[in-house]
């Protein structure tokens, strides 16, 4: 049976003007359905590289990336953008909400995309609004909202598609302590219900969520631990 995900000596290779960065060197990795994971490591480490490749937001210089068996590495742009539609939900730690839409219309957006009619949208969008405690400020714009309230609604909607993946990037970083401590409530409990989450951090109190800590150095995973 395929692992959810599977990175096969993945490589990327930057080039600036005449020179090479070697971002990621020869990666191999697997993540299976329902796990917990967070990958770490200091600035210039690749870990924003290897997000960046298993979200499709980048490709592989070299290597192979499935996901649910399928061959990533492999799609044109097409391909990708509606694998990362419906296959991928994000959390940012900057929300990415659009300022003049509602929490609702918002949270509605990758359905727009992926085709689904306006009454079924609307009740998969207070479906996930509701799962994050917001169904009272579904007619609020980002600005009526607090932060905790901004990243509860991009949560919204990165469950919204039902996606196999949800991949967390610092998702506390523009947060006080205690907000960002019910953000992580709720991916903790997100994950309960049997949603895989891959939280990139560079903090070890949000990393320590997880069952298991991928440490990236120099392009390379220095440590894959399983925790307690």
């Amino acid at each position: 049976m395929n692992s959810l995900i599977e990175l096969t000596g993945i490589t990327k290779v930057y080039k600036i003007g005449k020179v090479e960065v070697h971002a990621l060197r020869g990666v191999d990795l697997r993540i299976e359905a329902k796990e917990y994971i967070s990958i770490m490591g200091p600035s210039g480490s690749g870990k924003s590289t290897l997000m960046n490749i298993i979200g499709c937001l980048d490709s592989p210089s070299a290597g192979g990336y499935r996901l649910e068996g399928m061959p990533v590495h492999e799609m044109d742009d097409n391909r990708l953008a509606e694998i990362r539609n419906r296959k991928i939900g994000f959390v940012f730690q900057t929300f990415n909400l659009l300022p003049r839409a509602t929490a609702l219309h918002n949270v509605e957006l990758p359905l727009i995309y992926s085709g689904i009619s306006a009454s079924k949208r609307r009740v998969q969008a207070e479906g996930a609004l509701d799962k994050v405690g917001l169904s009272d400020r579904k007619h609020h714009r980002p600005n009526e909202l607090s932060g905790g309230q901004r990243q509860r609604v991009a949560i919204a909607r990165a469950l919204v598609n039902n996606p196999s993946l949800i991949l967390a990037d610092e998702p506390t970083g523009n947060l006080d302590s205690k907000t960002g401590r019910e953000i992580m409530e709720i991916l903790d409990e997100l994950n309960k219900a049997g949603n895989t989450i891959i939280l990139v951090t560079h903090e070890k109190e949000i990393a320590e969520h997880a069952s298991r800590v991928v440490r990236i150095l120099d392009g390379n995973i220095a440590e894959d631990t399983r925790m307690v």
